[in-house]
């Protein structure tokens, strides 16, 4: 089984439910340095041009509780598009992203900006066993997203109750 490139927190997919409340449809990006740092930013769908060479981590659904094993790839306002540029997926191929949600204020261009949290990357290496498995599995850039190719329906659950579920969180 091609294990998920990225996960959510429950805490992380709560706040993405109310920040669509708010905004509508939502995707995230992976930020990749500059002005706000590494951190997921979080945007209105459409809002951020996804470049040809960004790499799609991974649809959030957000009908889904911690746990469920997705049957279908969401759509719609359900659906959070999660990507990272080509040059960091390069460096992070080799991790699970895990989103979680933090207590502090978000990125400056971030849509958690108001709302007293902000959006964390945690991340956890993936074994032999599953980088092998995820060799097999190309990816989806924004080129070939715009093409009209779909990542596979991830076969695990995507979103665990708490980050420790799914990776080692310092300090705990």
């Amino acid at each position: 089984m091609v294990p998920a490139r990225a996960l959510a927190t429950a805490g992380a997919m709560d706040l993405l439910r109310r920040l669509r409340g708010m905004h509508g449809g939502l995707m995230m990006h992976q930020s990749g340095g500059c002005c706000d740092g590494s951190s997921p930013m979080c945007y209105p769908a459409g809002e951020f041009i996804v470049g040809d060479r960004d790499v799609l981590l991974g649809l959030l659904d957000l009908r889904l509780a911690p746990g469920e094993v997705p049957t279908s790839l969401p759509d719609g306002d359900d659906a959070v598009p999660l990507w990272i540029s080509g040059s960091q997926f390069d460096v992070w191929s080799h991790t699970q992203l895990v989103l979680d949600v933090v207590p502090g204020r978000g990125g400056g261009f971030s849509l958690e900006s108001p709302e007293g949290m902000r959006f964390l990357t945690r991340g956890r290496v993936f074994t032999d066993e599953e980088r092998s498995a995820l060799a097999s599995d190309g990816v989806v850039t924004g080129a070939d997203w715009e093409a009209g190719r779909r990542p596979a329906v991830p076969g695990e659950p995507t979103v665990v109750a708490e980050a420790s579920e799914a990776c080692p969180v310092p300090g705990r």
